[in-house]
């Protein structure tokens, strides 16, 4: 492996929650937060600043962070689309960080934020630059890095390059999305290599979905690759309002079963994990994706 460790993003409070139909009250959110630094996240991307009529579950975006707790060491992320998010975001006080989104395609750029793949990276840049102005940090994302549900293919190439651009506004790092869950882990191995040269010395982050049953192959290949960030939602919930089929991300309690087994230390306490799973069943109402928190324990504690 390319690294011992990890740093680990818990991606549920806002990927985990924005496209499900239950509607998640705002004190099940911040539980969910509470849960996720009790279980070692110190990076968590706590909600989203955007239209509120496109994604309804992320309405109290503002009243989310009021309710944050204070914990020194913890980074909350927020991720926003435009000048107009950022601001809120900025405005609230507790959030930590900014994630901008830039789309490897028009046709999904244009689905997810109204605007071209090229226009996508300039405002992801301008976002970026919005939070240093605010005295924050910024990170961005690469979405449907592997796959578009609109285009087909991207072009690694066309992925590389985007990195590049959005490496010079200078965010804490680039991920590589799978949107829809179409990666392999031989396509991972050879995007997320060249997007490390690329960008060096900046880390490269992963975002997975388990759509098609590949996430956790993917997040391996990526790690082994040099990937040294790695997003996951509480109990495998997700999904994308504007990329249709999009199912759930890779599950938080399945890649730290995986990592620290394979002794890649991330940071959490998996036994945490797999409690909050359960917790997290009973708010949503149904069965969550998740393998780990439905199997037996392993090894077993006598």
């Amino acid at each position: 492996m390319a690294a011992s460790s990890i740093n680990f993003v818990e991606v549920g409070p806002r990927d985990g929650l924005q496209n499900e139909r239950t509607v998640v009250s705002t004190a099940d959110k911040l539980e969910l937060i509470a849960r996720s630094i009790a279980a070692g996240a110190r990076r968590i991307e706590v909600t989203s600043f955007v239209n509120p009529t496109r994604v309804p579950q992320m309405a109290d975006a503002e009243a989310v962070c009021a309710g944050l707790p204070e914990r020194a060491g913890v980074t909350y992320i927020g991720l926003v689309m435009n000048g107009r998010g950022a601001d809120r975001a900025i405005a609230t006080g507790r959030i930590n960080q900014l994630g901008a989104v830039a789309v490897a395609t028009d046709k999904f750029a244009m689905a997810n934020q109204g605007q071209t793949s090229d226009e996508s990276v300039e405002a992801a840049k301008a976002i970026i630059a919005k939070a240093k102005d605010a005295g924050l940090t910024g990170q961005a994302t690469i979405g449907a890095s592997f796959g578009c549900p609109f285009e087909g293919e991207v072009s690694e190439a066309r992925v590389i390059e985007m990195a590049r651009r959005l490496a010079k506004a200078g965010p804490v790092e680039v991920a590589l999305a799978d949107t829809i869950g179409v990666a392999d882990p031989a396509h991972v191995t050879r995007l997320v290599a060249a997007v490390r040269a690329a960008i060096d010395p900046l880390p490269v982050r992963v975002h997975f979905h388990n759509t098609r049953g590949t996430g956790l192959a993917n997040v391996w290949a990526a790690v082994a690759a040099g990937a040294t960030v790695i997003d996951a939602a509480l109990g495998g919930l997700g999904g994308c309002p504007f990329a249709p089929g999009a199912a759930g991300n890779v599950s938080s309690e399945d890649v730290v079963y995986m990592l620290e087994r394979a002794r890649v230390s991330t940071g959490m306490d998996l036994d945490q994990l797999i409690e909050s799973s359960a917790w997290l069943t009973d708010v949503i109402g149904r069965k969550l994706p998740g393998m780990v928190a439905q199997a037996p324990r392993f090894p077993q504690v006598s």
